[in-house]
């Protein structure tokens, strides 16, 4: 087990065998407490936190049956049902053993024992319970963080009726584990509708696992998503398990699908037909459970009429598909947005509560937010941490850069930053959202355009 670790309780009757487990798995174990009676296991477990109970089934004079070790395999799961138990005894044969694997223990070892054997044995009960352990504190936070900051629609402000379509489809849609394709402009809240998805579902005490496939380089994409064994290519250094098996029962959402291969789009394609995953560098295929949930921005049923995309594969992703509004589709959202952004960033950069004049809110609501509500998000931010002011004028929006038309770009009215942005934007467009393209023409890594489009709130 090399350093010390794992507190573990052991349980029988016989003097003789707690001597000699105790002296040998002190060696090992950071915590050997042992105990002759079983009546003393209630008081023993809520004094300590154990990794393990070691008991023996039969503790009366003569008894063969170890009838007794399962009523206190009962007794301690109803204690703490996360403990680990195996059971000792020397009457165990093939039936007791397979008894007592179902009923919860999680091995049986024969007395006498080879020291290996037990020594292996405790050490896969320490490390099952402080798994379990990190996997409830981890289940735990996530739905702490849900109940404080999730209730359902939280993260979503606004009124409007392309909106209040989309939250109805969202009701009506998330107790099932149909799958589902969010397409809306960047900018315009298309996690925030897969996290909602997740919320309301039946498996939002599991995981929800995001991905940006447009960030996975072809080599990166099977390791990411379906993990790959110890040596499996050069830095594999250890066994690691993909998205798909860490999302298992959870949710899996797949960001910037539309950026995808069509090589690619074949191996994912695969995986969603056979519910199975196949590590990088094995052969054995691995059963998962994932709820999926896709986005794109790009013009996903124009791409399958071009075969850039296959129409199979859309088929698997979009049982059912939310057009997210852009803002400008929803004006009527902004004051909203606004009032919600103001109580954010005033109380997270500890400034007084500013308010907005009617001219500035008026200048907001006319502008046509390419970055949609991301775009209004950091600009409400930016004019918080900037401005002096209680009530925030048109100049604390740059609005002399913004208000002015694409084709009247000058050095004299623009910096460096702006043009590129500018440059970046009209690329873009004109490849109608296809990333791949536009970096091509700008001469950059798909990687580094995405970078900047981060930048740049893009």
């Amino acid at each position: 087990m090399g350093e010390k670790t794992g507190k573990i309780l052991i349980v029988d009757d016989d003097e003789d065998i707690l001597n000699a487990a105790r002296l040998f798995l002190k060696q090992h174990v950071a915590l050997v407490h042992t105990e002759k009676n079983p009546e003393r296991i209630p008081s023993l477990l809520k004094n300590e936190t154990y990794d393990a109970v070691l008991l023996d089934m039969n503790f009366a004079k003569g008894a063969t049956s170890g009838q007794e070790g399962f009523r206190w395999l009962d007794k301690i799961h109803e204690i703490d049902p996360s403990m680990v138990v195996v059971l000792i005894t020397a009457f165990g044969d093939v039936e007791m053993a397979v008894r007592s694997i179902k009923e919860g223990a999680m091995d049986f070892v024969l007395k006498p024992w080879q020291n290996e054997k037990l020594l292996a044995t405790a050490s896969a009960a320490v490390n099952l319970h402080q798994s379990r352990i990190e996997a409830d504190n981890l289940r735990l936070r996530q739905k702490q963080l849900s109940a404080d900051l999730d209730q359902p629609f939280h993260d979503f402000i606004g009124t409007s009726p392309a909106m209040q379509k989309v939250y109805a489809a969202i009701q009506k849609i998330a107790k099932t584990d149909a799958t589902v394709l969010i397409l809306g402009e960047n900018g315009t809240g298309k996690e925030l509708v897969a996290r909602e998805f997740h919320r309301q579902s039946t498996r939002a005490d599991e995981v929800f696992i995001s991905v940006d496939m447009g960030a996975l380089s072809e080599t990166l994409f099977e390791s990411e998503l379906f993990g790959h064994v110890k040596g499996a290519f050069t830095d594999a250094k250890e066994n690691r398990a993909g998205r798909f098996e860490i999302a298992s029962g959870g949710t899996l959402f797949l960001d910037e699908i539309g950026n995808l291969s069509l090589p690619l789009q074949a191996k994912l394609l695969s995986v969603l037909e056979n519910r199975k995953v196949t590590r990088l560098g094995s052969n054995r295929p691995i059963e998962t459970d994932v709820r999926l949930i896709c986005a794109t921005n790009m013009p996903i049923h124009d791409m399958v009429a071009k075969n850039q995309w296959r129409q199979d594969l859309l088929y698997r992703i979009n049982t059912v598909e939310i057009q997210m509004p852009s803002l400008q589709e929803r004006p009527e959202d902004i004051p909203l947005l606004v009032e919600h952004f103001l109580k954010i960033y005033c109380k997270k950069y500890q400034k007084a509560l500013k308010r907005i004049n009617a001219t500035t809110l008026k200048k907001l609501e006319k502008y046509h937010w390419p970055g949609n509500v991301r775009e209004l998000q950091h600009a409400i931010e930016r004019s918080i941490i900037m401005s002096d002011s209680k009530v925030l004028q048109p100049q604390d929006f740059f609005f002399s850069t913004i208000e002015k038309k694409e084709n009247d770009l000058s050095f004299e009215e623009y910096n460096l930053e702006e043009i590129e942005k500018l440059i970046i934007r009209k690329t873009i467009s004109k490849h109608k959202g296809n990333i791949s393209h536009a970096a091509k023409e700008l001469g950059l890594s798909r990687t580094a355009l995405y970078r900047r489009l981060e930048k740049y709130d893009l």
